[in-house]
C-alpha cells in the first residue's frame, strides 16, 4: 500500500525480528491502560515532533502530525505483534505519511535547522556568519524533492541508520544510501552557487 494512507502503515505487519523497548507498554496500552500509554507518549513525543516539523517547518503543523500519529498508535496497539519492527520506526512511518498529506495542501515553510545538516559544505569563505549559513540550509533543504529531504532528515536528525530509513521510506538501503548522495550533492551546488553570487556582489 501507499505511504500517503496513514493505514498503510499498520502494526501488525510482519517484519525483521527485533527486541523492541516499547512492546511492554503496547501490550498495557492494548488493554486500555491509559498510564501506559502517557509514558509511551513521553518516551516518543518530542522525537517526532522535531521530525515533523524538520519536514514541514512548522511547529504548529508538527504538533498536529503527533497528535495524528499517537491517536494511530493507541488505536492499534491491540494489533500490534512483538518481534516485528521496532515501533519507533513504525511511528515515524505514521509521521512521514502525515507530513505527506499536509505537503498536498500547504507549501512548507522552513524552520530552524542546524546547518550541520550536510557536513562538510563548501566553505569559500571562513567568515561565513553561522547564522546566515544555517539560514541558507534549511531554505535549501525546503527546495529538495520530497524522499531526499526525508532521507536527509531521517539520517541527520533522527540518528536513524539507513536500514531503519529504508523501512520508514519503504525502499531498499541501496535507493536510501542513493537519495542521500543526490540530496548532498544538490544542497552543496545549490548552497556554493549562492555563496558565490553574494561574493561577487560584494566586490
Amino acid at each position: 500500500m501507499p505511504l500517503s494512507h496513514l493505514d498503510s502503515a499498520q502494526p501488525d505487519v510482519a517484519s525483521t525480528s527485533v527486541d523492541d523497548p516499547d512492546a511492554a507498554l503496547l501490550a498495557r496500552i492494548a488493554v486500555g491502560d491509559t498510564r501506559a500509554f502517557d509514558r509511551l507518549v513521553s518516551r516518543h513525543i518530542d522525537r517526532i515532533v522535531a521530525f515533523a516539523q524538520r519536514m514541514l517547518g512548522s511547529r504548529e503543523d508538527a504538533e498536529d502530525v503527533a497528535q495524528e500519529v499517537f491517536l494511530k498508535a493507541w488505536q492499534w496497539a491491540g494489533r500490534w505483534r512483538p518481534g516485528q519492527a521496532r515501533f519507533a520506526t513504525w511511528l515515524h512511518t505514521v509521521a512521514l505519511n502525515a507530513c505527506r498529506q499536509r505537503w498536498r495542501r500547504f507549501t512548507p515553510q522552513t524552520d530552524e535547522l542546524s546547518a550541520d545538516l550536510v557536513s562538510p559544505l563548501p566553505q569559500p569563505d571562513d567568515a561565513l556568519d553561522a547564522d546566515m549559513q544555517a539560514a541558507r540550509v534549511r531554505q535549501a533543504l525546503a527546495t529538495l524533492p520530497e524522499r531526499q529531504r526525508a532521507a536527509m532528515v531521517l539520517s541527520h536528525y533522527q540518528g536513524m541508520s539507513n536500514i531503519e530509513s529504508a523501512e520508514i521510506l519503504e525502499v531498499s538501503v541501496e535507493a536510501v544510501e542513493s537519495l542521500l548522495g543526490r540530496a548532498r550533492r544538490s544542497l552543496r551546488q545549490r548552497l556554493l552557487a549562492e555563496h558565490q553570487t553574494l561574493s561577487k556582489c560584494e566586490r
